[in-house]
């Protein structure tokens, strides 16, 4: 006996009188003769057709009639949109597997393991004052702390922070303010003009920085834009040039400028009233050191009439020496 050939999807199939009797005979009409929803589905494999004398009654069960699969919505559409499970809602538990979402139970390999807390970390310690890191430091060590040196912002603006350059051993040492521009690209003090005219001022005493004279700053990196020092700036970094001095011993401290005779002298006068007179200098080891005060190589290249007064405090320096 020939199968009945499947119409489309769309209709029910065509059957002759004949067909028809043999399906209500096996109990197949109605599901032969129903028409298949009209939706995209994949094809179904092919069916046998069994007679009900062949198999026992215990094995005959009527075919579950399976429910049309509905037809997925396009993406992006209000149906969609409304059909989108809520991710705030609590996942569907599996039948017959209480409190177990599915979720889980579909997850191949074993549930993923519970991350624990990342521990905070740990802060860290508070960076070391300056004076304490350089207590025992020699000069060669701490050249390397002051190029590395981060104790104030200054850090983040510098391109070479600038130790200081000199004969050793020292006669006088010759303390400026802080770097400008030159002196922040090459890493050495009193470079570019004022550089120059300090070297003149020092031939004409017949001193060098080359074989005398150790040249340095209170402060050893650039401020922006050759700004003055700020007082926490000059907090931070003098540890350094009270150390240089105590390393290096030198018999005389020519200051060039304001803010550098302020912070070597504890004090907040004016250039005018400290120039022109000998200072004693206490270091912490007791050692006294004649101090004079002068105006900047960069102040004089500005006001040259005041060269003159420059020129008699380095007269007042060498008759102090002799």
């Amino acid at each position: 006996m020939s199968q009945p050939t499947a119409a489309p999807p769309s209709a029910a199939p065509r059957v002759n009188p004949l067909q028809r009797i043999w399906l209500r005979e096996i109990g197949m009409e109605r599901l032969w003769l129903r028409p298949a929803p009209a939706v995209n589905r994949p094809a179904a494999e092919p069916q046998v057709l069994v007679s009900k004398e062949v198999l026992p009654p215990s094995v005959q069960t009527p075919a579950a009639e399976a429910p049309p699969a509905p037809r997925s919505p396009q993406v992006g559409t209000p149906t969609a949109q409304a059909q989108a499970p809520d991710a705030s809602a609590p996942a569907e538990a599996v039948p017959g597997r209480p409190g177990i979402p599915a979720s889980i139970l579909n997850r191949s390999g074993p549930p993923p393991r519970p991350v624990p807390k990342a521990e905070a970390e740990a802060p860290p310690p508070p960076p070391v004052p300056v004076a304490e890191a350089i207590r025992n430091a020699t000069l060669e060590e701490m050249h390397d702390q002051v190029l590395a040196c981060e104790a104030c912002g200054l850090c983040k603006g510098r391109r070479n922070a600038v130790f200081g350059h000199g004969g050793q051993p020292t006669r006088w040492l010759v303390v400026g303010e802080a770097p400008g521009e030159q002196e922040d690209r090459q890493g050495q003090p009193f470079v570019g003009r004022s550089g120059q005219l300090l070297d003149a001022m020092l031939s004409s005493v017949s001193m060098s920085r080359e074989r005398d004279v150790f040249i340095t700053n209170v402060i050893k990196c650039r401020p922006p834009g050759n700004r003055n020092p700020k007082p926490e700036e000059i907090a931070a970094c003098s540890p350094y040039l009270m150390r240089q001095i105590a390393l290096l011993k030198p018999e005389r401290i020519l200051v060039l400028g304001r803010f550098a005779a302020q912070t070597l002298l504890g004090t907040d006068a004016t250039i005018g009233s400290l120039r022109g007179r000998i200072h004693q200098l206490k270091t912490d080891e007791g050692l006294e050191i004649p101090v004079v005060v002068s105006y900047h190589p960069a102040y004089l290249l500005r006001s040259p009439s005041e060269k003159a007064r420059a020129w008699q405090d380095l007269r007042l320096a060498v008759a102090r020496l002799g």
